[in-house]
């Protein structure tokens, strides 16, 4: 939810132009095999649908999560949470145009990725007067679609003067005044659950497949269901119901209205992360989550990573393996967040003046932990229908667990290097090491890990990092040779207090350019800051360092990029200066 924002911003929904026609109710759950969603928090259209095309299809994830796709408010500065304030539904907006948005649907279905859209249908914007498409508006007047008999008001709805919610445990208030001055859509109104329905059927005719309702909470579950029953088709739901109201405000009110997102997960998984995760072996309902079939859960989202109240990639390494968690662990529809990098909790994604978002660069400010964690999607992929078996852990940070005899997986949130022979439970063989590469042409192109007849396999985890293997990712050894290659990197760089510094590159073992997932160097033998990595023989690629500092920023060396090519030696060693 958007109500610890600023209180000029928020969230919203768009509506369409198309007849409302009754049709079945909203699917319960995602259907297929493929689960995964990738939330690409605001990305623009034709990003997206490169993404799908050579991202998220190939490594199996099942949907993308995309950004509000109506025309919203636009102002100076250009926040992030503009596109969460609709102030017309044309799907025409900062993303794209509609030609762009009905190409990307196209684009991620032809490489069987479904489109979840973000929908924001408690309210319109309640600031500005003119939207990215050029259309006027008052702050309940929204030409040819709602006027002020639309919206909720005091007196006569909302039981505070000023209009506004006060106590977010009462039912009327909730859904009956306003969220940070956002102007509140009449919801229990057959005409505006039309004008809504209208929009997402709009939507749901270019091929979008269902839909994250934004600020669900704020509508209530009766509304909910009565908009749903004006849906042209199926359409899989999942809802934004904040936790910690009672009563027809708790979470589980909405499970007839559709899924929920899980915002307790997340923060149960920070709270292990920061502490002790051998303690996740009974992770799961008995937690306080919403049941394993209704919740869609997540390591962080975009309000989350700025509220604090969930890791995000600030948190690096721990971020990485918190995501590794959930989609190894079977809980739940788990999501892949892939942000921006920010300073300020309202800034823009990049974009050009006009506030149109740019095309999603991964090197620079792109936080792509789809992309890293994509063998760790198919690994998912791999088990699912598997129960938890073969737990290990030092009682610390270390632990290491499989999926029936089809995965095995090793994390170590340590800063111990993690090296032990595990019962696994997989049929003899070499497996790929999906998190650190994978299997190309029959061969790994990471580190392999073999294992025996007893179904033993002795893994080597570097700390912050995991290791995991199963049935679908089997090889002939590593790279070119036949394993990996221990590098070392040295870099001399002078830092301020706080600073730390790290290794990104082209490749899944040095974080595919991700900031978030870099590999972080130790300051042990300053002004050297140094780290060992295993990447695969025969290997060329492309690095550069950074430096993080407290605040998250982060500061790239300058161009061009490093590069350099494997052997098939045991080990090796790179030898940089900042520059």
């Amino acid at each position: 939810m958007l109500k610890r924002l600023l209180p000029a911003l928020a969230v919203l929904l768009t509506a369409a132009v198309v007849p409302a026609v009754h049709a079945a109710p909203a699917a319960a759950s995602p259907p297929g095999d493929h689960d995964v969603i990738a939330n690409l928090f605001e990305w623009n259209w034709p990003s997206v649908a490169s993404e799908c095309t050579n991202v998220l299809g190939p490594q199996g994830y099942g949907a993308v999560q995309v950004a509000p796709p109506e025309d919203s408010l636009t102002r100076d500065g250009h926040p992030w949470w503009e596109v969460y304030q609709p102030g017309d539904y044309d799907v025409n907006g900062r993303m794209g145009t509609r030609a762009q948005f009905t190409s990307m649907v196209s684009a991620c279905h032809a490489a069987g990725v479904k489109v979840y859209a973000d929908a924001v249908i408690n309210h319109m914007t309640g600031q500005g007067s003119t939207t990215y498409g050029g259309k006027s508006f008052g702050k309940y007047d929204y030409p040819g679609i709602y006027s002020s008999a639309d919206f909720h008001h005091y007196p006569g709805d909302c039981p505070q003067s000023d209009g506004q919610i006060h106590d977010y445990n009462n039912f009327t208030e909730v859904t009956k005044c306003e969220l940070v001055s956002l102007s509140d859509l009449r919801t229990e109104s057959d005409y505006v659950r039309g004008k809504i329905a209208d929009y997402l059927n709009d939507l749901l005719s270019i091929g979008v497949d269902g839909f994250r309702v934004d600020a669900a909470k704020h509508i209530g579950s009766p509304d909910m269901k009565a908009i749903e029953g004006k849906l042209s088709k199926s359409a899989y739901i999942y809802q934004e119901v904040m936790p910690g109201s009672p009563g027809d405000l708790a979470p589980s009110a909405f499970e007839g209205s559709g899924d929920l997102l899980e915002f307790v997960y997340g923060q149960k998984l920070k709270e292990q992360f920061n502490g002790n995760i051998a303690n996740l072996r009974s992770f799961g309902q008995s937690w306080g989550f919403e049941p394993s079939n209704k919740a869609v859960v997540f390591v962080a989202n975009h309000d989350t990573e700025r509220n604090g109240s969930t890791l995000s990639y600030k948190d690096g390494s721990k971020n990485t393996l918190a995501t590794i968690f959930s989609l190894a662990w079977g809980y739940g529809t788990p999501q892949v967040y892939s942000g921006f990098n920010f300073n300020g909790s309202d800034d823009s994604p990049p974009s050009d003046s006009s506030g149109h978002v740019s095309n999603t660069s991964c090197s620079s400010w792109q936080n792509c932990l789809d992309r890293t964690l994509g063998g760790m999607v198919g690994w998912h992929n791999a088990v699912k229908g598997t129960s938890v078996a073969n737990w290990w852990s030092d009682g610390a940070n270390q632990i290491a667990f499989g999926r029936g005899a089809k995965g095995y997986v090793a994390m170590n949130n340590s800063g111990s290097t993690l090296s032990r022979t595990f019962a696994t439970g997989l049929p003899a063989g070499t497996y790929c090491d999906v998190v650190g590469g994978g299997v190309s042409s029959g061969r790994c192109t990471g580190t392999a890990v073999t294992v025996d007849g007893s179904g033993n396999a002795t893994f080597q985890v570097n700390p912050g990092g995991a290791v995991a293997i199963d049935v679908a990712a089997t090889g002939q050894g590593g790279g070119s040779g036949s394993g990996s290659v221990r590098v070392t990197f040295n870099e001399n760089a002078t830092t301020a207090f706080g600073q730390n510094v790290y290794v990104v590159g082209s490749i899944p073992a040095l974080g595919n350019w991700a900031p978030g997932s870099a590999v972080a160097l130790s300051s042990a033998n300053y002004p050297t800051w140094s780290a060992t990595v295993a990447l695969p023989t025969g290997t060329a690629f492309q690095y550069k360092y950074i430096k993080k500092n407290t605040d998250g920023s982060i500061t790239w060396e300058s161009d061009p990029n490093r590069s350099y090519t494997t052997g098939t030696g045991a080990t090796a060693t790179i030898n940089d200066t900042w520059r």
